[in-house]
């Protein structure tokens, strides 16, 4: 590819108006194209802002010329080979990638703060390269993929058209995929596929504790933040009669139920739309809340990231009253914060003892997903530490 400047390229760039207005209420993204304004509906899942400018670019840009703009925070409105951008992105990223040395002699958690950024900023970067969809997700671009179906398990319906970061567009493609295939959990003999925004069961060990953990008679069980409805299911395999599986995310919900129809576990598991617990008492709370302390970045973030801990303080203040008498709290949660120095093992405890709650038991489990393996990862050291744990809670008897 030549060096050229895109903003004098003659690419030809759909400018013919929507099928209906724009919708109030929405942002939008604004360019030049051949001396006349163009406007598109703006979308990003990661709550990312339009770019100021933006201008035209295609396969004669090169990735040097693309990563000065981008670096820039200057959009790249992509009109050509749908391929040749794929490439680019890749490009972009070799040329965004930071070495495990930059970061291996700070302390934690200033490392752990450091990385985050980084990342944020390199995805910001690599978030500038920009594809126009049609209305009702089609792409015009040449060798372009058939994206409808993955756009709209993704995004819904859509009669506008819309401009979308690249790299967002092939996570919804990934993920699309990744929800087709599911993934397999052996005590289940079936797989659980996650929808798109929803967390997938891919780390396998936390679900081995809960097979593992010591569980009587159960008549009642709460599955707190059920994502996948994968908890619910495994609770409802051991023998619970009955799970209430709750989320405040509609998407998980609809995720969940899908999964439990297809288990056909309608019968013994219900799902309730509410901010952690339901109405009423039981005999066991199961939670696998966000493993770290910190401020999600984006709506994608909020599986991993759990602010001021609201989440495991509302879970563990809240025992009392929905725990039945001689019941359990199972509280599912890696020790990854403690080594990046985010929360200490003394803190969780006095979380625990504030909410009136004693550990009768702890169930530890070593990760192996790949990130526990990579060496180049700048946060190696501390994940090659990680043990997960379910710890089992009871009420604390009154003196």
């Amino acid at each position: 590819m030549t060096d050229s400047n895109p903003a004098t390229k003659t690419a030809a760039v759909r400018e013919k108006p929507p099928a209906q207005a724009t919708p109030a209420g929405v942002q939008t993204i604004n360019w030049t194209h051949q001396d006349q304004p163009v406007s598109a509906i703006w979308h990003s899942e990661n709550g990312w802002t339009p770019p100021k400018r933006c201008i035209v670019a295609d396969d004669t840009m090169t990735a040097d010329t693309a990563y000065r703009y981008a670096s820039e925070g200057v959009g790249l409105i992509w009109t050509g080979d749908f391929q040749n951008a794929r490439q680019l992105l890749q490009a972009l990223g070799r040329r965004t990638a930071k070495r495990r040395s930059k970061y291996t002699d700070m302390p934690y958690p200033d490392r752990f703060h450091q990385v985050r950024l980084a990342r944020a900023q390199r995805a910001r970067t690599l978030g500038m390269l920009l594809m126009p969809v049609e209305a009702n997700h089609v792409l015009k671009q040449r060798r372009a993929p058939d994206v409808t179906e993955a756009c709209l398990a993704a995004y819904g319906q859509d009669k506008h058209g819309y401009v979308v970061p690249m790299s967002e567009l092939l996570g919804v493609i990934s993920a699309f995929e990744w929800r087709k295939k599911g993934v397999h959990i052996p005590a289940l003999h079936a797989s659980i596929h996650a929808h798109y925004g929803v967390f997938a069961p891919v780390r396998a060990e936390y679900l081995d504790l809960i097979m593992r953990a010591k569980l009587g008679h159960t008549e009642l069980a709460f599955d707190i933040g059920t994502g996948t409805g994968v908890i619910a299911a495994l609770l409802a395999q051991r023998g619970v009669e009955r799970v209430v599986a709750t989320d405040s995310s509609p998407k998980a919900i609809e995720c969940a139920r899908e999964n439990i129809r297809a288990l056909k576990l309608e019968n013994q598991i219900k799902l309730r739309t509410v901010d952690l617990f339901p109405e009423g008492r039981a005999d066991l709370i199961v939670c696998n809340p966000p493993w770290l302390p910190g401020r999600p970045a984006s709506n994608l973030e909020h599986a991993i990231y759990d602010q001021d801990q609201r989440m495991l303080r509302g879970l563990l203040n809240g025992a009392h009253e929905h725990l039945n008498a001689q019941g359990e709290v199972w509280l599912i949660l890696s020790d990854l914060a403690e080594h990046l120095k985010l929360r200490s093992r003394a803190d969780l405890l006095a979380l625990f003892d504030d909410a009136g709650l004693d550990v009768i038991e702890r169930l530890d489990t070593r990760p192996v997903h790949p990130k526990s393996k990579d060496e180049e990862d700048p946060l190696a050291d501390a994940r090659k530490l990680e043990v997960t744990s379910l710890w089992r809670l009871q009420i604390q008897e009154e003196n």
